[in-house]
């Protein structure tokens, strides 16, 4: 395959990324009033949100920093998108 094709599926992995780890997010924040325990739950949360990413970035990246940066580029880009698609269901009061 050639360099383009990898930046292209880093971008798209990356964006994979992101809509796991944001919408994990959102789940976990619009689950927190029902939870026992919101600290431990919110902490978990996190934890395991963070080593999935940090896992499919390492995965992408295969040593080549490049791949790590469109990633990121596809991570923030698809929290973008999320911010503003659930941004409309937020309740401002």
């Amino acid at each position: 395959m050639t360099d383009a094709v990898y930046l292209v599926a880093s971008l798209a992995a990356g964006a994979i990324l992101g809509i796991v780890y944001f919408r994990g997010l959102w789940q976990t924040v619009l689950r927190l009033p029902d939870f026992k325990r919101p600290v431990w739950s919110m902490s978990w949360s996190y934890v395991a949100r963070v080593g999935i990413v940090m896992s499919g970035f390492y995965l992408i990246m295969q040593g080549h920093l490049e791949r790590l940066a469109i990633a990121m580029a596809g991570f923030i880009l698809a929290r973008q998108i999320l911010v503003r698609r659930l941004g409309r269901f937020a309740d401002p009061d």
